[in-house]
């Protein structure tokens, strides 16, 4: 496995599911632009509660960037051809909002260290 931060846009909506045993967990699919100008796709499944809530807060098209455990392989697309595929374990998860949220509240911060410069 590799530890991975990777940012993309929500391809489709993320959906609930339940594990064989009744656990759940979230699936979803990055879309991933690559510096060649392509597009990756990356396979993520959050088993956390708080990384599934925060995936299925977002609509299609919503920017998130995800950390976790990366898996690279391979399979044969219909047309015969062989294609690479990227699963992503998410672990932690930072969309707009949790920026937002954060900008917000290191702002009571900065304002008290201003006035004591």
């Amino acid at each position: 496995m590799i530890d991975a931060l990777i940012s993309g846009r929500l391809y489709g909506q993320p959906q609930q599911r339940l594990s064989k045993n009744g656990n759940p967990f979230v699936t979803a699919k990055l879309r991933v632009s690559m510096p060649n100008g392509e597009t990756a796709f990356v396979n993520v499944i959050a088993f956390r509660e708080s990384v599934g809530a925060a995936l299925l807060a977002l609509s299609e098209g919503a920017a998130v960037a995800l950390a976790g455990e990366l898996k690279a392989g391979a399979y044969t697309a219909q047309d015969g051809t062989p294609r690479a595929s990227l699963d992503l374990t998410a672990h932690e998860v930072l969309t707009e909002y949790h920026v937002a949220r954060r900008r917000k509240a290191m702002q009571p911060e900065r304002e008290h260290a201003g006035a004591n410069a």
